[in-house]
């Protein structure tokens, strides 16, 4: 099939906004290339709302009512690189091109089956995600409805691809999925840990394994994606083992507003002791908790800058999340045997705060892991644009430590472009 295909739009809905990115496809190797436009709408639904596009913005009078709006005006501006020769919807073909695939990105653990890699986004699909949205509220409906604007705007013969955030950690084990609850209720519930950032996690895979000299297949790894939604994973043989977010992308490291691990207790204490109902719980866990709750700000840049300003509960906070994120990593590399081929750090934080990366590893000579000062102060910033992996640990290092540039609209349309080369849209691909 991707002998046909020579565009990929990849769209990644929120609940607010509607992000794109175009990549043309090798159509003799099947490979994605370069990326040929890019933009979002923010602000959906509110007057305010405004459309971006390869960095320029606009406001629409009015903004922007909706998701099908939204993709409209993206699919309008988007009709030339398309290849649309009858209208922005890329139904014409007048440039020989073929149709563009239509991917989605879906954040919510579905059932393992269901979840178990990118499928077609046909009625099935749609049903499966559908049925997961109390897991994911704010981005299946969202999403869902990219699905629907997408395949009435694009038309027939142009395939919708749906890539599952938590199908890089269908590989766990159930000693590293099961919660410890009543295995009746359990199922009856589907309450396990699902995972998620699985498409940041199956990029750096993607990527290390070469950078360190082993196949995909071999690579044994802790990835640390550190961003305002931060998780850690531990990768055997290439597959997930463990991971840190599980039935929600609540449970485990500090974040920007999320809280992470607490208690159970804690919930049933704000339940019976602090006048909240459900939906307060979940407003104080998921939007008022992490860095926002300890230290005022969701950003790590202004807690940073806040800490160095002598603000001590900054400070503390910068110790809090550093401390999650070791236990995490102590954790892992005991699970893989002490020895990885890499530590990796990714995502915003992971990529651009070499102070936690250095807070993060600090003490860890004996277990191997040794950091080169001046290689982490420089790492991606003074690397070149196209290097996707950086080397910020001593050349001593028994484990080496990595930063990898995420790219997640990238491996989504990496995943597209796989599993339309089998020829079978529903068939589930290999990775996240």
């Amino acid at each position: 099939m991707t002998s046909a295909l020579r565009r990929v739009l990849v769209l990644n809905a929120g609940s607010s906004s509607l992000k794109y990115r175009l990549f043309g496809v090798d159509g003799g190797g099947g490979t994605v290339g370069k990326a040929l436009a890019n933009g979002a709408a923010s602000s959906i639904g509110d007057a305010a709302g405004a459309l971006t596009h390869d960095g320029a913005t606009v406001r629409p009078p009015g903004g922007v009512p909706s998701h099908d709006a939204a993709l409209a005006a993206i699919l309008r501006h988007l009709g030339p690189a398309l290849g649309a020769a009858t209208g922005p919807a890329g139904r014409g073909r007048g440039d020989g091109g073929g149709p563009p695939c239509v991917p989605g990105r879906f954040t919510p653990g579905v059932a393992a089956a269901a979840a178990a890699a990118a499928a077609a986004a046909a009625a099935a699909a749609a049903a499966a995600i559908r049925a997961a949205t109390p897991l994911a509220p704010l981005h299946n409906p969202a999403n869902l409805a990219g699905i629907a604007a997408a395949a009435a705007a694009a038309g027939p013969g142009v395939p919708h691809v749906a890539v599952f955030d938590t199908a890089f950690h269908a590989t766990l084990p159930p000693a590293a999925y099961t919660y410890a609850l009543p295995a009746g209720l359990a199922a009856a519930h589907g309450l396990r840990r699902y995972g998620f950032h699985g498409t940041s996690y199956s990029w750096a895979a993607r990527h290390v394994a070469p950078a360190v000299g082993v196949g995909r297949g071999e690579l044994n790894a802790v990835v640390l994606h550190l961003g305002a939604g931060a998780s850690a994973a531990a990768l055997r043989n290439g597959v997930s083992v463990d991971t840190s977010m599980g039935l929600t992308p609540l449970e485990g490291l500090v974040m920007a507003t999320r809280a992470g691990d607490v208690d159970a207790g804690v919930v049933l204490h704000l339940l019976r002791h602090a006048g909240l109902d459900a939906d307060g719980v979940d407003g104080v866990l998921n939007h008022q908790s992490g860095l926002l709750g300890l230290a005022g700000s969701p950003d790590m840049r202004t807690v940073l800058a806040a800490a160095d300003g002598g603000d001590a509960a900054a400070a503390a906070a910068v110790d809090v999340f550093v401390h999650r994120v070791r236990r995490y990593l102590g954790a892992y590399l005991l699970e893989l045997g002490g020895e990885p081929h890499a530590l990796v750090f990714t995502a915003g934080i992971g990529e651009a705060a070499p102070r936690i990366r250095a807070a993060v590893v600090a003490g860890l000579e004996p277990w191997g892991i040794v950091l080169d000062g001046a290689r982490n102060e420089a790492a991606v910033a003074d690397a070149p644009a196209d290097r996707i992996v950086v080397r910020v640990s001593a050349d001593a290092s028994r484990i080496p430590v990595l930063v990898v540039r995420a790219d997640e609209e990238r491996e989504i349309a990496n995943h597209v472009v796989e599993v339309l080369r089998e020829g079978d849209p529903s068939r589930a691909a290999a990775g996240g």
